[in-house]
């Protein structure tokens, strides 16, 4: 069977996904001779991922100063909250490497509101691609990591939500759909990547994915179409009959 987009990767479980994962990251951003852009996913599944990064032998093969890492999204909370997308990176593999302080780029969540933490972390963005309109033959991100929710959203674009809809910001405010407000890319931005993975385990995860991979387009992760590729690395538990 063939993805109704990009390809698929099964791994025997979540620990061979994570390593597989964090091993495609290293020699992407090795075979770069210039500045690399990781955006990062939050939720559980990366976080092995993330750790193998802190371990021999990739943290002494990751060129790290020349990667800067972004957030998919983010929770609107402090950046010691648990429930923060950032404090949890930092904890799994940016505190334990020798990463540029000046390379990591959090998204603002104390004494900002929440448009003005959207509209600060787009600014930032467009620093970074040193041009305020994205170009489909140069893409702002290396290299896209996403998660996939049980409801089919992915990075904060959750279903039912006028994010969905927008296609002029790069970084838009999620103010309702979950307990926590978010600020999170938007299609356009996740679209200008030259990589997109998806990060899929566990069971919970099957009938979703299933649906995704057989071209059902009734959930946000099904409308990510970068102008490069997608790869989908996922466990068997959740690959289900692809794998």
């Amino acid at each position: 069977m063939k993805p109704a987009f990009g390809t698929l990767r099964v791994y025997e479980d979540a620990t061979g996904l994570a390593h597989a994962g964090a091993d495609y990251l290293c020699d992407l951003a090795a075979g770069n001779a210039g500045r690399t852009l990781i955006a990062l996913s939050g939720g559980n599944t990366p976080k092995p991922l993330y750790e193998r990064l802190g371990e021999e032998p990739i943290k002494s093969r990751l060129p790290w100063d020349r990667v800067e890492w972004v957030l998919g999204d983010e929770r609107f909370v402090p950046p010691t909250d648990p429930a923060s997308n950032y404090r949890m990176a930092r904890e799994a593999f940016l505190d334990h490497v020798p990463v540029t302080p000046d390379n990591v780029h959090p998204v603002e969540t104390v004494g900002v509101t929440l448009e003005e933490s959207a509209e600060r972390y787009e600014a930032m963005l467009k620093g970074l691609y040193r041009a305020d309109t994205l170009q489909t033959d140069r893409p702002l991100l290396n290299l896209t990591l996403l998660g996939l929710g049980d409801d089919g959203h992915t990075a904060s674009l959750l279903p039912g939500q006028q994010v969905l809809k927008e296609r002029k910001r790069w970084v838009a405010a999620v103010p309702q759909g979950r307990e926590e407000e978010r600020i999170t890319l938007t299609y356009p931005a996740l679209d200008s990547s030259a990589v997109v993975a998806f990060l899929v385990a566990g069971a919970g995860k099957r009938e979703i994915l299933d649906k995704i991979l057989s071209g059902d387009t009734n959930f946000p992760a099904a409308h990510i179409r970068p102008v490069g590729e997608v790869i989908w690395f996922a466990d068997r538990e959740a690959a289900g009959r692809w794998a």
